[in-house]
């Protein structure tokens, strides 16, 4: 009887150790998993675009948004430091770049930053706003629209451990790219459980876009050298290689994600062309937010119709600055600066692009000169992968 009772206690001590252990390994999993979803909670949006475009103005009102953590164009670090090499190599790097800035492991930039640094060492670091409020800096608010004058007067010696520690603060981190020409290069991010990440394609009339270009031929001409692959040597873009190149890449883009795309990139790409944006703001920016998940405040409606419908030409020395300008005015410029010559080159060097992402072609001076004529044609004609958010009434 004794031994019974010895060996049914014994059995009984190892049914509650085993018991405790179950449960400390489901508290344990369910820890890990609370971690994860924490881990793919955020949104990730990438801006893909090209140089000259209105990515700078469409990051702008991703940047004001107080949930978004925004940085601009973080591979032009990646590009500087090793520009005698070609895109296509520089890719991966960039690719990499890309994924650790997402996650807020700013170490990445160790390879391309010396070693003392602080938030200004980071490129056009003062047109995020998340670098000039807090906890990146003490002087403004999250809800605050804030200049990039005003942070770098203000904000510009913080230490640079501030961008990461701000960067986990925020439920959305949006990142701007124009060095980015093959949408596959993106597959491992996109497939990443870590991840959330959406693409925000970016196009414009590349007529629109060589006009812009043309007011700022020396600031492109080291990345023009990159595209074309000259080992380090800056090349200014008269015969429209590198426009042939962008407009290829637009292409790639675009098919790639609309035409026999992998599963995973359903609901994850949003293509939007700069005339669009600029001819209905308020019922585009709609789109892009909802497609993002974010909401549009009373503060930021106000700001985006003023950045929009302002006055002032811009001029060549602020060429990546964001100014309160006519927008409709701006996307249609090229047509009374740029000569008929040059608008027909451009056009065959970026026909099949064109076509595709709906930009009608000219064939006289006459329909060059005549305004009423619209070359954007209308999106319901095309194709295209819009969306599948609808705007909310």
């Amino acid at each position: 009887m004794v031994r019974i009772r010895t060996t049914s206690a014994l059995v009984a001590i190892f049914l509650m150790i085993q018991a405790a252990l179950l449960i400390f390994m489901f508290a344990r999993q369910t820890n890990i998993m609370g971690q994860s979803d924490k881990k793919t909670s955020k949104v990730h949006i990438l801006i893909l675009s090209s140089w000259r475009s209105g990515s700078s103005f469409v990051g702008q009102l991703f940047s004001q948004h107080p949930d978004v953590f925004y940085l601009m164009e973080p591979a032009w670090h990646v590009w500087v430091t090793m520009y005698q090499s070609s895109a296509k190599v520089l890719q991966m790097a960039v690719r990499d770049l890309i994924r650790s800035v997402f996650l807020c492991d700013i170490s990445v930039f160790d390879a391309y930053l010396p070693g003392n640094r602080n938030i200004s060492d980071l490129f056009q670091w003062a047109v995020s706003r998340a670098l000039c409020a807090v906890p990146a800096c003490e002087f403004f608010q999250r809800t605050d629209i804030i200049s990039e004058m005003t942070c770098k007067a203000l904000c510009g010696k913080y230490p640079f451990g501030n961008v990461e520690q701000a960067c986990k603060t925020y439920s959305h981190i949006v990142l701007k790219e124009v060095r980015l020409f093959d949408l596959t290069a993106l597959y491992s991010l996109l497939t990443d459980p870590s991840m959330n990440l959406k693409i925000l394609h970016l196009v414009r009339d590349p007529r629109a876009v060589v006009k812009s270009r043309e007011q700022a031929v020396k600031a492109l001409a080291r990345d023009n050298g990159i595209v074309l692959n000259t080992n380090g040597t800056k090349v200014e873009d008269s015969k429209y290689e590198v426009m042939r190149e962008v407009c290829k890449s637009h292409v790639q883009i675009y098919e790639t994600a609309t035409q026999k795309f992998p599963s995973f990139l359903k609901d994850r790409y949003m293509m939007v062309r700069y005339e669009d944006l600029v001819s209905d703001p308020l019922g585009e920016i709609l789109e892009m937010y909802n497609f993002a998940n974010l909401t549009l405040t009373n503060k930021l409606e106000s700001w985006m119709y003023n950045i929009t419908h302002g006055h002032g030409p811009g001029s060549r020395k602020e060429a990546f600055k964001i100014t309160s300008r006519d927008a409709v005015n701006v996307s249609q410029a090229w047509r009374n600066i740029l000569s008929f010559h040059k608008i027909r080159k451009i056009q065959e060097v970026c026909k099949g692009a064109m076509n595709l992402l709906g930009y009608q072609l000219i064939e006289t001076e006459k329909e060059q000169n005549d305004l009423s004529l619209d070359l954007v044609l209308p999106r319901q004609q095309h194709q295209f992968a819009w969306s599948s958010f609808k705007v909310k009434k």
